[in-house]
């Protein structure tokens, strides 16, 4: 995962993503973006998170794209910013101390037993039926969680029990380059 992007290209997509926050948060209008930069015109999904003061302001992402990363990129910061349900759309006074993380993903694998997945390495997306919830690898480790509460906060946010993971669910795993504005 690591070579898909330089780190010019991450520096490039964090400020291609705040670019786009601070002009459709006022303006509700997405800024034009060219590139002819190799990592940033991959076909990749991701997830942008947004932080307010070192907590959990947005998070939205897409595992799949048929567009180029820059340009999923603006779509998941617009999303994250102003519809992630678990806050109110971000506000003109909210731009002012924001800090950003994008996470680049893997494709999905589906495991074949819990035993594949390596907590601080794999993000897990849980499906049951209509019910789906993802949490991305860094979240566990974040946490200080092991593989089975990992697995159980996933099945959480996906609004299932919090045992649904030992039964009939599907799981995928995934892994991400995983980087933000606060890294050196």
């Amino acid at each position: 995962m690591a070579e898909l992007l330089t780190k010019k290209e991450q520096k490039q997509l964090l400020k291609i993503a705040r670019d786009t926050i601070v002009a459709y948060v006022p303006s509700g209008n997405v800024p034009t973006v060219e590139t002819t930069s190799k990592g940033l015109n991959l076909q990749s999904g991701c997830f942008v998170t947004i932080k307010q003061k070192g907590q959990l302001r947005g998070c939205i992402g897409n595992f799949v794209s048929d567009q180029p990363l820059f340009k999923l990129v603006q779509e998941m910061a617009v999303s994250a910013a102003t519809r992630d349900p678990r806050f109110y759309p971000m506000k003109t006074f909210d731009l002012d101390e924001f800090e950003l993380d994008i996470s680049v993903l893997s494709p999905l694998e589906k495991a074949l037993s819990v035993e594949e997945i390596k907590v601080g390495t794999h993000g897990i997306y849980i499906v049951k039926g209509n019910y789906r919830g993802v949490l991305l690898p860094q979240v566990a480790t974040d946490y200080g969680w092991g593989r089975d509460e990992f697995l159980r906060h996933t099945c959480i946010k996906a609004g299932l029990p919090e045992d649904a993971w030992k039964g009939e669910c599907e799981i995928y795993i995934f892994s991400a380059l995983v980087f933000g504005e606060q890294q050196p």
